[in-house]
Parts: structure tokens; sequence; C-alpha cells
């Protein structure tokens, strides 16, 4: 393992340091991984260490390549400040890709409070945003925001059709930063359509950071379950930038989008509704269904109508045992449809 300060900002004490691992080699089917960077939390005054280091040494121990930035803070926090040291992080790391042995355009953000807050904003109004973000008991919303840097702006308003997938983890009694911030900032998501996972454990202090005995006072009191939610990243980003395979990762489990509502064509991960909203669509369709209408009462139609158009094609055609060179049959004719 290779490791590197390299200071950003001397007058502001920011700085990026590198957790780097061998490619090749021993890991010949590895020629490059994909990469995380930290943001530590510290109501921006601080940037902590219990969500710095451990947090590093544990994503590069999943096999990614990790770095952490200590951002501009006290004093020097004002917005956009802390965006501008991450701009150029990520900057940094993506220009020097091919030394470092970084995937470049699959690099995660991760952030705690504060450093959520700085994470989501990259993640929603940066000019380099990252490729995925991870969330822990993140300061999002402006209220929240203002409390710790008057300056800070709105996470969850600047959700938008670019903002990139998200996993988000906090706990119900935190009463510093409110499980209502990561909330709202699901509804956000939902309602642009970005992919995104969510977890809100039932009872831990705000800070809990890994989630065990080697970062928690065990004096406080949390559920056991709260450290889950680092499995549960892993597992998370293996299906949005896909797992290692023979010299290239694995395709993704799942788009930017949820629904794929943003392609210019249809296809398998279409919903009825959007497949209905085409003429030749409709008729793809209707020779699916081999030409039958659902009956009853006109309410019960619509009701059914409105349903099925929720529906992804994939799962209405998972109630039936079709093969899968015939679902491949299908898959190109619904690509072959421009929306």
């Amino acid at each position: 393992m290779k490791t590197e300060k390299i200071i950003l900002n001397q007058e502001k004490d920011v700085t990026l340091t590198t957790y780097l691992q061998d490619c090749g080699g021993e890991f010949a089917n590895i020629p490059a991984r994909p990469a995380i960077l930290v943001l530590p939390g510290g109501g921006y005054d601080f940037c902590s260490d219990r969500e710095a280091e451990p947090i590093a040494l544990t994503y590069l121990h999943a096999g990614y390549q990790a770095f952490i930035l200590r951002y501009s803070r006290m004093e020097n926090k004002k917005w956009p400040a802390p965006l501008m040291d991450y701009e150029e992080a990520i900057t940094m790391i993506r220009s020097r890709a091919e030394e470092w042995g970084v995937i470049p355009d699959k690099i995660a953000v991760i952030g705690f409070s504060a450093g959520g807050h700085l994470a989501a904003s990259a993640a929603t109004m940066s000019v380099n945003r990252p490729n995925a973000a991870i969330l822990v008991y993140a300061v999002l919303d402006e209220e929240s925001a203002k409390e710790w840097n008057e300056t800070a702006p709105d996470a969850v308003a600047a959700v938008d059709e670019k903002t990139c997938p998200c996993f988000l983890a906090a706990s119900r009694t935190d009463t510093m930063v409110p499980a209502d911030n990561t909330i709202r900032f699901m509804q956000a998501l939902f309602d642009h359509d970005i992919s995104f996972e969510s977890h809100v454990y039932s009872f831990a202090p705000h800070g809990f950071s890994l989630g065990d005995t080697t970062v928690q006072n065990p004096a406080q009191k949390y559920t056991p379950r709260v450290g889950h939610w680092v499995e549960e990243s892993f597992g998370w980003l293996k299906e949005v930038f896909g797992d290692f395979g023979q010299g290239t990762l694995t395709e993704p489990a799942f788009g930017h989008y949820a629904l794929r509502t943003h392609d210019d064509h249809l296809s398998l991960d279409s919903t009825i509704g959007q497949v209905l909203a085409t003429e030749e669509g409709r008729a793809l369709f209707a020779a699916l269904m081999g030409g039958q209408q659902g009956g009853g009462a006109q309410g019960d139609i619509n009701i059914k109508q409105s349903v099925m158009n929720r529906f992804k094609v994939s799962d209405l055609l998972g109630f039936s045992s079709i093969p899968e060179e015939v679902l491949g049959q299908i898959e190109a004719q619904l690509k072959a449809i421009k929306v």
C-alpha cells in the first residue's frame, strides 16, 4: 500500500491523503480500481479522525483506492470554499487516475454529518460530480445546514436529474442531525427518479461512524445493527459500479435512474406506461399480451390500468416462464423503439 499526504492549501490546512493498493501483478484481474473519497464530519469546525482513516481503510479492504479530504473549516468554511476543495480533490484524482490505479468514472464520495453535507453538495451542485454518494447521518436540509455553517446551501433543494445514485444511513434517535434530513433528501431523489438505497436505524447517537466499539463508546446506547450500513454500502456499490471481474468491472445491476424514464429508447426496464405511450410500443405490448384486454367495471379497469402502468416490462414478464432467448428478442424489439 502506498500513502501520501498532499497539501492542497497550506494556509487553510486543506489536504488530500491517499491510500493506494496495487493493481496488476498478483491482482492480474484488476488493472485499476474504483475509488472512494472520504469527507469526515465535524460541524465544519474540524475533520473527525473517527470518520477519516477508519473509514478509508475499511473501503481499502473492500478493494477500493481510498482518499481522505480534510477540507476548509473554522474561519475558512465560508461557502463555497469546502466545495472548491472537493472540486480540486476529485479533479486531481481523475487527472492522475492512471498513475493511481483508479477507474475515473467509478469514484464514490462518502461523507458524515457536515462532511455528508459536503458530499451531498458534490452530488447535487458540483461541476465535477462523483459517480455515487454515500451519506451517513448527513446534514442535508437548509435549516440543519445553517446551524453548522450559515453560508451552506440547501442540498435537498439542489437535487436534480444529474444527481448521482445515493446510499443513505441515519438513526431515528439522532438529535444533533435529525433523520428527517435523510428522509427529505430521499424524497427529493425519489421525485427525480434517482436510484438510491436508504437505512434509518432504530436507535443510535449522532456520529456512530462504523457502529462498533473500535470507534463508538460502548457506554452509549445504540443498536448493534447500526454498523450494518458498512457491508450494505459495499453491496450497493457493487450493484451501482459492478463487481471485480476479469480485467474489468462487471455490468452494474441498475442505472442512474430507478425507472429508466430518461432513456431515449424502451427496454425491459421501461414501465408499461412508457411502452403504451408510443404507437410501436402499444402494438408490441398487444402482441405480447395476445391482444387480450382486461374486463370488469370501468372504475375497476381504471384502477388496474393505473397500477399496471407502473409495472416494469421485466416485472410483468417475470410472472411467465419466458426463455432467456425470447426475453433477449423482446429487449431488442423494445430498444428499437425511440421515445
